[in-house]
């Protein structure tokens, strides 16, 4: 089937459409979608709209499976029942767009394209490219965004990628198989841990450049009121990754460097904090020796931190797994 852009030709391309109180939008959204995508799977996630029906009475293409969950369970539990449905019946590339028309079809070919030239497991949009488009959005949203990106690059290990709550994403199946789908959060924090998972299988994960089309529909993504939650969340695959990666899948001159950077970082403060306590305690100021003993090992330690921060950037996925995947 032939691609635009100058791509040859591609494999079976699905195209995964959350469905939860988009009725309104759905059947544009299905109408825009290239005549060369294999098929479509539209999830209705228990929509109160009965919005998997609407599209049953009033769509005769025939590339539309509709997938019907029993109870809500999140735009994360909808895309995931899209993806297992799809690659059980053999898709190779699995887009996923959302339901409320804001996500350009056009755009297919680039999300794709990294992928059937094996060069990317997993492509993501990313709408902060454009400096003109960065500057058509509320300050509060750009903000939160960085702040969140900031966090996702190191929870995830991706340090070359941004925007990372983008639902606009494109898989390869063999990955979606590799995937642990029953561990992956299901709500509004899917798309940052799918990229804490995709690290675990040192998945290839590429940004595409992308304009925010805004519609009708409110997002219900709330920046102050998912920050602090996000935080723990981050804190906790943070943890994880260097475990897995530092710890358990190999060991490293970096490992060394944040052991000691941690310890002696650590160790810096308490010795400190103890001279500190009592010279206050005697009413003495405490002594250049002594300051110099509890800020030496704090110095050494973020200089091996640095090191090590210098090494886990170097160190983002280069070679795209799915190739090796059978």
């Amino acid at each position: 089937m032939a691609l635009q852009d100058g791509l040859r030709s591609t494999p079976n391309v699905a195209v995964v459409v959350p469905s939860y109180r988009v009725a309104r939008h759905i059947l544009d959204v299905i109408s825009g979608i290239p005549r060369w995508i294999w098929r479509i799977y539209v999830v209705d996630d228990c929509c109160p709209e009965k919005s998997g029906y609407l599209v049953q009475e009033n769509c005769s293409d025939p590339r539309v499976v509709v997938i019907f969950n029993d109870r809500n369970s999140g735009v994360g539990g909808a895309v995931i029942a899209g993806y297992l449905k799809a690659a059980a019946d053999g898709a190779d590339v699995i887009v996923k767009m959302d339901g409320d028309g804001q996500m350009d079809p056009e755009l297919l070919p680039r999300f794709i394209a990294p992928i059937v030239a094996g060069e990317a497991d997993y492509t993501k949009g990313n709408r902060f490219y454009d400096l003109a488009q960065i500057g058509r959005m509320p300050r509060i949203r750009i903000l939160g965004n960085a702040g969140l990106s900031f966090m996702t690059k190191i929870s995830s290990g991706y340090w070359d990628l941004f925007d990372p709550t983008n639902g606009y994403t494109a898989i390869h199946a063999r990955v979606v198989e590799k995937l642990p789908m029953a561990k992956i959060s299901r709500r509004y924090y899917f798309e940052t841990d799918m990229l804490f998972r995709l690290n675990t299988l040192r998945a290839v994960v590429v940004d595409i450049p992308m304009d925010a089309r805004y519609g009708d529909e409110k997002s219900g993504l709330q920046i102050g009121r998912i920050f602090f939650d996000f935080l723990i969340k981050h804190v906790r695959n943070t943890a994880k990754r260097l475990f897995y990666n530092y710890f358990l899948r190999d060991m490293s001159l970096a490992t060394i460097e944040l052991v000691g950077g941690i310890l002696l970082v650590t160790g810096g403060f308490i010795v400190g904090t103890v001279f500190w306590v009592h010279a206050s305690s005697v009413g003495v100021p405490t002594s250049a020796g002594r300051v110099m003993l509890a800020a030496l090992p704090v110095i050494l330690g973020l200089q091996l931190l640095l090191g090590f921060v210098a090494f886990d950037i170097a160190s983002v996925p280069k070679r795209a797994i799915h190739r090796m995947l059978r």
